[in-house]
């Protein structure tokens, strides 16, 4: 039971990256559980559990079964699915994590999947190559969402540097054109449905945070749509109460923002020149500071 406890705190207390990383493997673990049930009780009943947690291509069958555009973008059948969606979700959601606040992680992973699900459902209804397999066909799993944290991340520090075993450090634009490359190119080999998923989620992630840079709110209809309906993503802190003294005016107040606002640009504009590697341990601790505070 100190395991199980341990895990609800850890969920309870992490980070919304942390959260959807255990969200994930809570459906793949009821899934497999609910498989094996089936088969020991020897029932053939044809039910599915992932049929009902898939999206359809299908709009017929879509209109029946509308929660599957979210839950479509939780649901994994195999390990090794589920592993390395999880494994670039942590990564790069790191590294969105350090410019982003967890809010808008959140957001650009559902909304990331939701627009993974429209280019997979609006391909399929549209393309002739997909005529015949339109109507039974499904889609599951992260990599939509995932593909939106990794454009995002992207997006917001093209030169942000990582270290590849036997490479040594890359540009993560560089990751990301490849494997948008690799989705494109891969569209007539197999499993077109995902890779034209994965492209939905990046162009949502790109977007994003190309708009958010600029300034303006994508989808803020949305984010209040979600702090309704999944309030348990915040983290609980217990109530403190603090007495500090109010700037002299809006003035000093404004001019103490600016400044600081300044310093963090600056931190900014040297990632992207010299990569993360390069800041000192206060630059880090203020870039850190700041994201939480969004």
């Amino acid at each position: 039971m100190n395991i199980w406890n341990e895990i609800k705190e850890s969920f309870h207390t992490g980070s919304n990256l942390v959260k959807l990383i255990y969200l994930n493997l809570a459906v793949f673990i009821v899934v497999k559980i609910v498989h094996v049930f089936l088969f020991l009780m020897n029932i053939d009943s044809g039910f599915s559990l992932v049929d009902w947690l898939a999206v359809p291509a299908s709009f017929g069958s879509l209109i029946l079964k509308p929660w599957t555009l979210f839950t479509y973008m939780f649901l994994h059948e195999e390990f090794l699915h589920i592993l390395f969606n999880m494994l670039w979700l942590f990564w790069f959601g790191k590294i969105f994590l350090l410019f982003l606040s967890e809010k808008k992680l959140l957001s650009v992973y559902l909304l990331g999947g939701l627009s993974g699900a429209a280019f997979y459902i609006v391909a399929y209804n549209i393309f002739p190559a997909f005529e015949a397999a339109s109507a039974g066909s499904v889609a599951l799993g992260a990599s939509a969402s995932v593909m939106a944290i990794v454009l995002g991340a992207v997006t917001i520090s093209p030169n942000f540097e990582v270290q590849i075993p036997f490479i040594g450090p890359v540009k993560i634009k560089w990751i990301a054109i490849v494997f948008v490359v690799l989705d494109i190119m891969q569209i007539p080999l197999g499993n077109a449905g995902g890779h034209i998923a994965h492209l939905g989620g990046a162009f949502l992630g790109y977007y994003y945070v190309s708009q958010d840079k600029k300034g303006k709110v994508v989808a803020n209809w949305f984010d209040r749509f979600m702090d309704g309906l999944f309030s348990f993503f915040k983290k609980k802190r217990n109530l403190k109460v603090t007495h500090k003294r109010p700037p002299v005016d809006d003035i000093e107040y404004n001019a103490q923002k600016l400044k600081k606002q300044a310093h963090v640009d600056q931190i900014l504009d040297k990632i992207s020149k010299s990569g993360y590697d390069s800041l000192t341990k206060e630059e880090k601790d203020i870039l850190f500071n700041m994201s939480n505070k969004n």
